[in-house]
């Protein structure tokens, strides 16, 4: 130790507990991202089901073996029902916050309740706040990937409201109508499972009706205005990181980040994804577009060969 260590010392000393708790978290985890994967030795198991995300056209059901839930684009052309026997569960990606032109229901949404626009992916943002749309989105959206047989759903841009809502009021409506749709989903289909993308802000409200929770890019991630694979810094993966605790700690909810690296940079992937594991969340590491599929036992190695 030099003499120019322990003034720092001291002043370290000298935070309130609730500082230095997040100081030696930030410390820890910045070392854990310099942290090869062979130095790690091996994962620990996540507390939460293996997820696959993969937004291609007509999956192999082979591409999931493995996992326990596989989220898939339900307009690819996979039809659920003819796979029932599979030990994976099909979950439907849904988003709430967003609409493109595509969407077979987007000509019949009124037009008062596209409030703006993500012109990163060419979308329409939705207003949760207007009456009619949690039961618009139940018959048009949800029913339909019921009939199906889809038994889980991944509700994506929840918090896309924020492009539009600049106020704490206009938030506040916003959330509200969101967890109104979250109530209308389970008051129709008690059974359904609801993986959220984000959507903190809603969990003292929906907690009870959401099977997990997942965000997006806790170190490596995808700028879609740009196309390019992006380091994530360490002020986001702090925040990220006391929203997760929230999720885990006071609400019991499984927690998974889903990251970005390229294609054919299959050591990016496992090396994230270790780093994911080592803080007790659930890792999945794909490509920008959402169309690799890595085999679990690369993304979600046991220790001791487990």
């Amino acid at each position: 130790m030099t003499l120019k260590t322990v003034p720092a010392l001291r002043r370290f000393a000298r935070l309130p507990v609730a500082a230095r708790l997040r100081a030696v978290r930030s410390a820890f985890v910045a070392l854990l991202a310099l942290t090869p994967l062979a130095a790690l030795g091996c994962m620990p198991r996540p507390s939460g089901p293996s997820v696959a995300l993969y937004y291609g056209e007509e999956p192999s059901v082979d591409l999931f073996s493995g996992y326990d839930i596989a989220v898939l684009e339900p307009d690819s052309g996979f039809e659920p029902r003819e796979h029932a026997s599979a030990r994976t569960q099909w979950f439907a990606y849904a988003s709430v916050g967003e609409v493109t032109p595509q969407r077979a229901y987007y000509a019949a949404l009124p037009s008062d309740w596209l409030l703006g626009k993500n012109k990163a992916w060419a979308s329409r943002v939705v207003d949760q706040a207007a009456p009619g749309w949690p039961a618009f989105f139940v018959r048009h959206v949800i029913d339909p990937l019921w009939a199906r047989g889809y038994r889980g759903f991944f509700l994506d841009t929840l918090d896309s409201y924020q492009l539009v809502a600049k106020t704490d009021a206009e938030r506040a409506r916003q959330q509200a109508g969101l967890v109104r749709v979250i109530h209308a989903i389970k008051a129709r289909h008690r059974g359904a499972r609801l993986i959220l993308n984000r959507g903190f802000e809603l969990l003292p409200e929906v907690h009870d009706e959401v099977y997990a929770i997942a965000f997006e890019s806790l170190f490596s991630g995808w700028d879609q205005a740009k196309a390019r694979y992006v380091e994530v810094p360490q002020t986001d993966r702090d925040w990220l990181l006391s929203q997760a605790q929230i999720a885990r700690d006071r609400y019991g909810l499984p927690v998974i980040s889903i990251d970005y690296c390229a294609p054919d940079d299959d050591a990016c992937a496992q090396s994230t994804a270790a780093r994911i594991a080592a803080l007790g969340i659930v890792p999945y590491v794909t490509d920008g577009a959402l169309r690799t599929v890595r085999p679990r036992a690369m993304l979600q190695a046991r220790c001791g060969g487990q």
